[in-house]
């Protein structure tokens, strides 16, 4: 497994990562057990992957403390980054108070003095644009609650605001074949500011694996159902924005740029690791063979300049006018 520096002044990590949403539940579609998380987390360890994500409200803390049973019986060096912000009402309620009893919260539950990175989930951009709030994480990183701290943004706006913040490390965000808009911007900023890239949902919840069809059916409790559109949060986080059936449609014309020896999933990782200001990528596993398929991905060959060319000229072309939400 490669690994690249998160930022100028961060840590090391693997190219690839292992989100671990899947872990809590919430959202997801089904619930795991404490066995079957422990799997994949070791299968993720055991193929080389050495930096989980999870968030506070991941199941309402559940993948914390998964990953934190976990971490007690591992010697790998694994980073953890985890989040604070969207499960708190805005309002009177978000401030300085809500954020350190979280800190404390994730510590404990992580089984971490210091928690290795601490990123703003997707917290309203009036918060970002206040700034008082980054104020708040560096007093927290002085004090060595925290490392390192970073935001997890939804548009190219709010991540442009918080690359204005003394001392942020990274920026999480939605990037893959069908969500481009971040390459020609934000990317080089980011890159230039000594920022790292942290890549989520890189598959667009599955479409770019290329195994869905128009009538597939998804779980009542999984975004994938009911959040299509941006029903409920940002329709980035489902889909990539696209409306399910469009992008159905354009996962089986990707199908023809794949190369023999890839898997779908394995082109849309790659593609993401061709852009050097990408850190890492944290697809989720819902098995242990998943984690093993998507850790592989690091030590595969790197894309022909003319299939990159192919794909950038596919998204602005056929996918850009779909996409849903803001961007």
């Amino acid at each position: 497994m490669n690994t690249r520096k998160l930022g100028k002044n961060g840590f090391d990590v693997t190219e690839i990562g292992l989100g671990c949403w899947q872990l809590g539940g919430k959202n997801w579609g089904t619930q795991m057990d404490d066995d079957a998380a422990m799997e994949i987390l070791q299968a993720a360890v055991d193929n080389g992957i050495r930096f989980f994500d999870t968030a506070d409200e991941y199941g309402e803390g559940q993948s914390e403390l998964l990953i934190g049973k976990f971490l007690r019986t591992s010697n790998a060096n694994i980073k953890v980054a985890t989040k604070f912000g969207k499960s708190v009402r805005v309002g009177n309620n978000f401030n300085e108070k809500i954020l350190r009893e979280s800190v404390e919260g994730s510590a404990d539950r992580l089984g971490m003095k210091t928690l290795d990175l601490l990123q703003l989930h997707c917290v309203p951009k009036a918060i970002l644009e206040d700034g008082e709030v980054f104020d708040w994480l560096r007093a927290l990183r002085k004090e060595g609650k925290i490392a390192h701290f970073g935001a997890s943004v939804e548009s190219v706006e709010e991540a442009m605001i918080c690359l204005e913040q003394e001392g942020l490390l990274a920026l999480q965000v939605i990037y893959n074949i069908f969500r481009q808009k971040i390459t020609s911007e934000l990317l080089p900023k980011a890159q230039s500011k000594g920022v790292g890239i942290i890549v989520r949902l890189p598959l667009a919840s599955g479409l770019l694996t290329g195994k869905f069809k128009k009538d597939t059916r998804f779980a009542e409790t999984d975004h994938r159902n009911f959040n299509q559109g941006g029903k409920f949060f940002n329709a980035g986080e489902t889909f990539a924005g696209l409306p399910f059936e469009k992008g159905v449609e354009l996962a089986n014309k990707i199908k023809a740029f794949c190369p023999a020896e890839m898997t779908m999933a394995h082109l849309a990782l790659r593609w993401i690791l061709e852009h050097e200001a990408v850190s890492t990528v944290i697809p989720g596993s819902s098995s242990p063979e998943q984690a093993a398929a998507n850790a592989r991905v690091s030590g595969l060959d790197p894309l022909s300049v003319e299939l990159m060319d192919s794909l950038k000229h596919f998204y602005r072309n056929e996918v850009h006018n779909f996409i849903q939400g803001v961007y």
